[in-house]
């Protein structure tokens, strides 16, 4: 977990920058030297500087500046959340699943997408509450039909690995309109079992914790 910002800065801090910038590379005796302070009182300032990513720093050289701007470095914070760090625990339903069942599963344990797997736990098909929704409007009767009928089945299921970035992972449910991704590693032939799922709450949580510098 990193504890440093990359935007805010203090005064002293955009003071040191600016020498730096204008004289690096420099030593931290003379950066201390040029501000009338003395190198202990600069170390906390230099630290942040560096794990930041504003400076950077070596020895018998000296520190020089990066030349990133601090939506530079954000940018740099975020290409490297992936998903494996936000992913929840899925919630399944089997494919023999009762439509009925389905939205019991889905208000009882509050999610707005339910993936669905075959008896091998291999991922078989999504489901929404528009599907559900869709399925319970009319006369059905809804215990006797299977999810496995309504539901969006492969090769049409959008899904991600946990190596995979937050960032990609963002775009595709812009891209594809749809609230949730199943987190998926690769099982036997061409079937992928459910080890997470990643949802736009996950995505915003990412993104407040890394304004708050409390990345995972």
């Amino acid at each position: 977990m990193e504890a440093v910002r990359t935007i805010e800065l203090n005064k002293r801090q955009e003071l040191i920058l600016q020498i730096v910038k204008d004289n690096g590379p420099i030593t931290g005796e003379q950066i201390a030297e040029k501000l009338s302070l003395t190198r202990a009182t600069l170390r906390p300032d230099l630290a942040i500087l560096t794990m930041a990513g504003y400076l950077d720093a070596r020895p018998r050289v000296g520190y020089f500046y990066t030349g990133k701007s601090g939506t530079q470095l954000l940018a740099e914070r975020i290409m490297k959340i992936t998903v494996q760090q936000y992913q929840s625990i899925p919630v399944v339903v089997k494919d023999s699943s009762s439509v009925y069942d389905a939205i019991c599963t889905m208000f009882l344990e509050d999610v707005g997408t339910l993936f669905v797997v075959d008896q091998a736990s291999a991922l078989v098909g999504v489901l929404s509450r528009k599907d559900l929704l869709r399925a319970s409007i009319g006369k059905q009767m809804l215990e006797t039909i299977p999810v496995s009928i309504i539901m969006t089945r492969m090769p049409n299921i959008t899904f991600c690995f946990k190596e995979d970035l937050i960032i990609d992972v963002a775009k595709k449910l812009i891209e594809k309109q749809i609230d949730a991704l199943p987190v998926v590693k690769s099982g036997e032939g061409l079937k992928y079992e459910v080890v997470g799922r990643i949802t736009k709450t996950n995505i915003t949580k990412a993104i407040v914790d890394l304004a708050n510098d409390e990345l995972l």
